[in-house]
């Protein structure tokens, strides 16, 4: 049963709220009635004591000032004892039975009556916002709703001298493994496509969002976004799919607080809170968790601080796992910290330096071996099960994670379904710097560069970490630690002319960059997923165009043109033209 108490006060509540803007009207439309039969009937009046208490009430109720309302009992009373009746003249008409003589009202008093009338009733609509010109209610100026639509189309070309064993290692996690055993098992893991050109692929791209000033130190947001999974590092929902309805998802739900004027705290699911480029996180990427970010200009110079500091669960470890089990594993969770100093300088009217160093530690993320497990006897899964990564892309050093036992009765035919982890630890350092400058007459000309180191990388532990059970061994055709390459640095540059965001008509740019990304220099998760097709262990250019067609609309082309550092070929060019458009 719905409790209708709470709709009861609101609704009590509003009408007393209407009572002062009813009483005023009611009382003006009464006085200028009865101004209005007092111009044109001067035979007749009310009662002496109605119109009496007429003023009088109305002067209670406040709807006139005293000085008018005196003014006008004083008139009153004195046009009352005028119009008492007197010896009649002769020959003059008598007055019949039910005749009603109404006094006169002075012009002047009847327009100050309606002004102070009108000017209360005006002043509370205003107050309340429903009245005045073009006003909107107080909490609709609160409230701002912003939004883009991008709709691409998308050709990819591979090499003739690809690999085509490109093992999809994410769609091997998602599923219960892949039985490494040739005796029971003859087919191959899911595979990439490495060697089938993809050509005019057509995409879109859908966000709206909501943003509310809760007050003016407290904000809320919440956008909705498409997509054609859950993957954290692309919004893009590819088209077709015989016209089926697509999906929607909540890409951020969060709420800031700002105690300080320079101090911002945020929880929920946001936007990136660090500077970084697309090296190490997606543009698309959003965030979970909580987040500080602080801003300070020092006075009087050109020089502003900033930093960031982050705690973002990446994953949490299931509360009934084993499902078919009485013993359950202990929670295990994994975790990004980040922290994140910087600094901007305008060095003059023309030239501004932005300086960024950030240093992250992603927890409890890398595989780990698993204790002995009997899954041919039944087991629900093994002890490291939980370690696989929540989400892959591609080019991290990976091991199987399952020490699975044989069948004592049958240890030929066992089967072996594994998954596999990251062999690799990540606490990468990364350096940001960006310059923007003017050149050949004013054009803007911004030049980027971002270096990377995993602190944590080391190529021998990850051998030992894995067991020797590295399954991309990207170098090599043997098995031995001498097979095993990989590396733990990444850098990009980057330089655009024109303007760096095209939000006026005719605005433009163009630009020109270069990736360098070593195996294990990052978590392959979370980067940008159209160089190389997402991932690490990738090399190589693009070049990209933008044109402002109208206010917040533009045409933008992009070439990328990519391939392996370490192992297998693997090459791969793509072509994007996008139509987008923002609100």
């Amino acid at each position: 049963m719905i409790n209708s108490t709470p709709f009861s006060a609101a609704r009590d509540s509003a009408r007393q709220s209407r009572r002062p803007v009813r009483r005023s009207a009611l009382a003006l439309a009464a006085v200028l009635l009865l101004s209005g039969a007092a111009a044109q009937a001067q035979t007749a009046a009310p009662a002496e004591g109605a119109m009496l208490r007429l003023i009088r009430g109305l002067m209670a109720s406040g709807t006139l000032s005293q000085d008018a309302g005196q003014a006008l009992l004083a008139q009153a009373q004195a046009e009352a004892l005028a119009l008492r009746p007197a010896a009649a003249p002769a020959g003059a008409l008598r007055p019949e039975p039910g005749d009603v003589r109404v006094p006169y009202i002075s012009q002047t008093v009847r327009e100050q009556i309606r002004d102070e009338v009108k000017g209360q009733v005006m002043a509370q609509a205003k107050a309340e916002g429903w009245a005045a010109p073009n006003e909107t209610p107080e909490w609709s100026k609160r409230i701002r709703v912003t939004g883009d639509v991008r709709v691409r189309n998308e050709s990819r070309f591979y090499s003739g001298n690809n690999s085509d064993i490109e093992v999809n290692w994410n769609g091997v996690n998602e599923g219960a493994g892949y039985d490494v055993n040739r005796n029971t098992n003859l087919s191959l893991p899911p595979l990439l496509n490495t060697t089938q050109d993809r050509r005019n692929s057509w995409r879109s791209r859908a966000r709206l969002g909501v943003l509310a000033d809760i007050s003016e130190t407290t904000q809320a947001g919440i956008r909705l976004a498409s997509g054609n999974d859950d993957s954290p590092v692309s919004t893009t929902q590819t088209l077709g799919g015989g016209l089926k309805k697509k999906d929607i998802w909540l890409d951020q739900a969060w709420l800031s607080f700002k105690p300080l004027s320079w101090l911002t705290l945020t929880g929920g699911r946001f936007s990136n809170p660090f500077v970084s480029t697309d090296l190490l996180f997606s543009n698309d990427l959003n965030m979970d968790g909580v987040a500080a970010r602080a801003e300070h200009a020092l006075p009087g110079r050109d020089l502003s601080l900033f930093g960031s500091l982050g705690l973002i669960p990446l994953e949490y470890s299931s509360d009934s796992a084993p499902s078919r089990s009485r013993a359950k594993m202990a929670s295990q969770n994994k975790w990004l910290l980040g922290a994140q100093i910087g600094a901007t300088w305008q060095a003059n009217s023309e030239n501004r330096l932005r300086g960024a160093l950030a240093y992250y530690d992603f927890r409890n993320i890398s595989g780990e071996l698993s204790a002995p497990c009997a899954l041919y006897a039944g087991a629900d899964g093994c002890s490291s099960d939980w370690s696989r990564p929540a989400t892959m892309q591609k080019g991290n050093s990976l091991m199987l994670l399952r020490d699975i036992m044989r069948d004592p009765l049958n240890p030929a035919n066992t089967r072996q379904p594994q998954l596999v982890g990251l062999a690799a630890e990540f606490r990468p350092l990364d350096l940001n710097l960006r310059w923007d400058s003017k050149v050949a007459g004013g054009k803007d000309l911004r030049l980027e560069a971002n270096y990377l180191r995993n602190l944590a990388y080391d190529a021998d532990k990850i051998w030992q970490r894995s067991g020797g059970a590295i399954v991309n061994k990207l170098g090599g055709e043997g098995d031995g630690r001498a097979d095993f390459k990989s590396g733990g640095s990444a850098y990009q540059m980057q330089a655009t002319l024109g303007k760096s965001e095209t939000l006026a008509r005719g605005d433009w740019n163009v630009q020109l960059g270069y990736k360098y990304i070593q195996p294990d220099a990052l978590p392959d998760g979370y980067n940008d997923s159209t160089f190389h097709l997402g991932g690490t262990n990738a090399r190589g250019y693009y070049l990209g165009a933008a044109y402002a067609l109208d206010k917040k609309t533009s045409f933008n082309a992009r070439w990328t043109s990519s391939k392996e550092v370490y192992g297998a070929p693997f090459a791969v060019d793509t072509l994007q033209l996008e139509f987008n458009a923002a609100f």
